[in-house]
């Protein structure tokens, strides 16, 4: 018997639609499974015992992944409900509150701290507030990297008032210092002006609002539920700090009034949720979000920050400046990192109980699984000359790198590959396990820098990576010829 005309379409449409949720759903799976799998491999790479991750898209959810292990001695797996410590990613939470006072009129940014907190030294009144946001005022450091100089709840009156007989460290705005003075001052600032001790006003003004009760502030003392043990394999060895194979327990504890700079815990969820309601308006104006995540300058008119990754430092958000998918990037302790790609809509959340798990390393490559354009194979994170190049080889072969390159130089005299770059694109390419290709880039620029011994250097470690002993020695042999003091090559040499 035939099915009536009239029921045949809603039927057909049904089943198309149920064909292409089911497209989707696996796609999305897929990548799903794709970026566990990346996780997982990250993990056992950097030895990392567990993570929580978040990621936000279009202002959604849209994953939460728990991986590992948050106590390692008794094998408790890491939960949605697990605490991670956030070190000083709390200066993002900083941040806001500072721009929420701005906001009600109550602080300038441009002003001297001085104006807030008249009982200042001297030499510090000059400091604004914004200097104080962006590590560049010059002042000394309360949380000296000693261990045995570790400021606690009982000796912090102490500490302040030994600090404030102490010169500034250089002249106000002609650095970038990471310094946890500035913070313990804005705290200061935000008791002052709000009313409330800091800690209060940032409950009350930011995680009240949100709605976050697994987030609070405290240290190692504090019996936090479900809070993951945090893990180092560094250790203090005659005075220094020195990695070791063997894991060990991680004790930090913070002054309460050291609690602006580090000291909140979080979960991933929750730290996605407070980025959700911070671009939708609920904490601050949207007009604020560009201020707060404009780096601040040096007298010189130049930004600074850590490295030359995260290269600026806006107020309380670490940032990456780059033509192409820029970003604001919190990160806490070595072993947490919270970015935001305001131009692409996206923000990732990545927790972890390990000290030195550093994963603002690879945040990016978290973000290439949503923005196929930040994917390492099409040469992101190279200088647009760079990645040029890089397109053009994956399209011809890596052997004609030299070629491309004279052909680039006939067309334009001026053009020009600075060995720094050209020597960190090879590495860029041992990491994505493409050591011939990085093989090619090396030699490259040793025949772009002739007389350098680094390229040489470069060029012998990937030839002994790939098995090529007799080559491998012969340009450690030139590496050393040019540079005596390279150590590397006289190593390898003396053990060939």
């Amino acid at each position: 018997m035939k099915t009536p005309t009239h029921f045949r379409r809603p039927v057909f449409l049904l089943g198309l639609f149920m064909l292409m949720l089911n497209i989707g759903t696996a796609q999305g799976q897929s990548k799903s499974d794709s970026l566990d799998r990346f996780v997982r491999a990250k993990m056992q790479q950097l030895r990392i015992p567990g993570v929580q991750l978040a990621i936000v898209r279009h202002g959604k959810l849209v994953k939460l992944g728990q991986y590992g292990l948050a106590n390692v001695q008794d094998s408790v797996p890491v939960s949605p409900r697990t605490r991670f410590a956030l070190n000083s990613i709390t200066k993002a939470f900083v941040g806001v509150a500072v721009m929420q006072l701005a906001e009600a009129g109550k602080l300038d940014l441009a002003a001297p701290a001085s104006r807030y907190l008249p009982d200042l030294p001297a030499a510090w009144q000059p400091v604004t507030v914004r200097q104080l946001l962006t590590h560049t005022s010059g002042l000394p450091d309360i949380m000296p990297e000693d261990v045995a100089g570790m400021v606690t709840e009982g000796n912090e009156s102490a500490a302040w008032a030994r600090l404030q007989t102490q010169p500034l460290a250089f002249p106000i705005g002609e650095k970038f210092a990471y310094n946890q003075t500035n913070y313990v001052l804005l705290g200061k600032i935000i008791d002052q002006l709000s009313g409330q001790p800091f800690t209060q006003f940032i409950q009350a003004r930011q995680l009240d609002v949100v709605g976050m009760p697994r987030t609070t502030t405290g240290d190692a003392h504090d019996v936090l539920p479900n809070a993951a043990r945090g893990y180092t394999f560094t250790r203090v060895v005659n005075g220094e700090f020195r990695r070791t194979s063997q894991l060990r327990h991680l004790f930090e504890v913070y002054a309460p009034s050291h609690r602006t700079a580090a000291g909140m815990s979080s979960t991933a969820e929750e730290v996605a949720r407070w980025i959700i309601a911070l671009q939708q308006g609920q904490l601050l104006h949207p007009a604020s979000l560009p201020v707060m995540w404009t780096p601040g300058v040096l007298n010189n008119g130049r930004q600074r920050g850590f490295s030359q990754f995260l290269n600026g430092y806006a107020l309380g958000w670490p940032t990456i400046s780059r033509a192409e998918h820029p970003a604001v990037a919190p990160v806490g302790g070595g072993r947490s990192a919270v970015f935001v790609y305001p131009k692409d809509d996206l923000a990732i959340v990545v927790l972890t109980n390990l000290q030195g798990a550093n994963p603002d390393s690879f945040v990016d490559e978290l973000a290439a699984f949503y923005i196929p354009d930040m994917r390492a194979s099409t040469g992101f994170g190279l200088s647009p000359t760079l990645r040029a190049l890089h397109n053009e080889l994956r399209k011809q072969g890596f052997a004609q790198a030299l070629a491309e390159v004279k052909k680039a130089k006939k067309k334009n005299p001026a053009y020009q590959l600075p060995e720094d770059e050209v020597n960190a694109w090879g590495y860029f390419l041992l990491k994505q396990a493409q050591p011939k290709d990085a093989l090619e880039v090396f030699k490259l620029n040793v025949s772009l820098y002739p007389q350098s011994a680094n390229t040489y250097d470069s060029l012998a470690e990937t030839y002994e990576e790939l098995g090529n002993h007799d080559l491998a020695r012969k340009n450690y042999q030139r590496a050393l010829e040019l540079n005596p003091q390279n150590t590397t090559a006289a190593q390898y040499l003396k053990k060939s």
